[in-house]
């Protein structure tokens, strides 16, 4: 699975680990991921990550 990463400030989104502390389950793919979807780390919504290269 591809991981992501918040272009405003570099936390990265591994599916295979989820984030079990904001209810996402391990396993989901980013793009399964609620459209409301805030980064944990500075609360930029979705549109804010690019694929990690």
């Amino acid at each position: 699975m591809e991981k992501y990463v918040c272009d405003v400030c570099g936390w990265v989104y591994d599916p295979e680990q989820g984030v079990p502390e904001e209810g996402i389950a391990p396993s989901t793919s980013f793009d399964d991921l609620p459209d409301d979807f805030e980064c944990p780390e500075c609360g930029v919504g979705k549109e804010e990550f690019s694929l990690m290269q």
